[in-house]
């Protein structure tokens, strides 16, 4: 089972990604990501199914188009096909500062531990690990640099703002 670190600890995903969303109404047990071409799936999946029911984008899906929505899901995951592909750090800022999601930000797919302390600052809440890349060290590098230079979607203050509270 692929690992998952949120909240500074390690843990089994235990949701399953579904690449299409299934013929029948019905979805599998447990918690699913349906893509967000299943958007109207998922809302009405959402609630009456009896594991949690998230959506997920690939990289070059663009979350205005259904923006209005996105608020009804505690999970939204954007999957990065490959280690080179960096759109999906985009999606995640605009996710937190343009449409003001609150919620869980997973980052799927070729997720590497040299990715995680970035991911993190773009905006991600939780990181689903590509299977041989170990866990601890992906919690190392979440404390990669004390100090920041920039201010980005995870709300720390950088460097130039602590100087001015001395």
């Amino acid at each position: 089972m692929p690992k998952l670190l949120k909240d500074q600890q390690i843990s089994n995903d235990d949701f399953q990604v579904l690449l299409q969303a299934p013929e029948e109404p019905i979805l599998p047990e447990g918690h699913v990501l349906l893509h967000i071409s299943s958007i109207d799936h998922a809302i009405k999946a959402n609630g009456r199914h009896n594991g949690q029911v998230g959506i997920w984008f690939d990289s070059a899906d663009e979350p205005e188009t259904v923006a209005n929505t996105l608020h009804q899901f505690e999970v939204i995951a954007i999957n990065f096909p490959k280690f080179i592909d960096g759109r999906g750090y985009s999606l995640a800022r605009l996710l937190r500062e343009r449409l003001d999601y609150p919620g869980d930000i997973r980052a799927i797919g070729d997720i590497l531990v040299d990715q995680i302390y970035y991911l993190r600052r773009c905006g991600f809440s939780s990181f689903r690990l590509r299977e041989d890349q170990n866990p601890d060290h992906a919690l190392a590098a979440l404390q990669t640099f004390s100090a920041d230079y920039q201010a980005t979607a995870d709300k720390l203050s950088p460097v130039y703002r602590l100087r001015h509270q001395l």
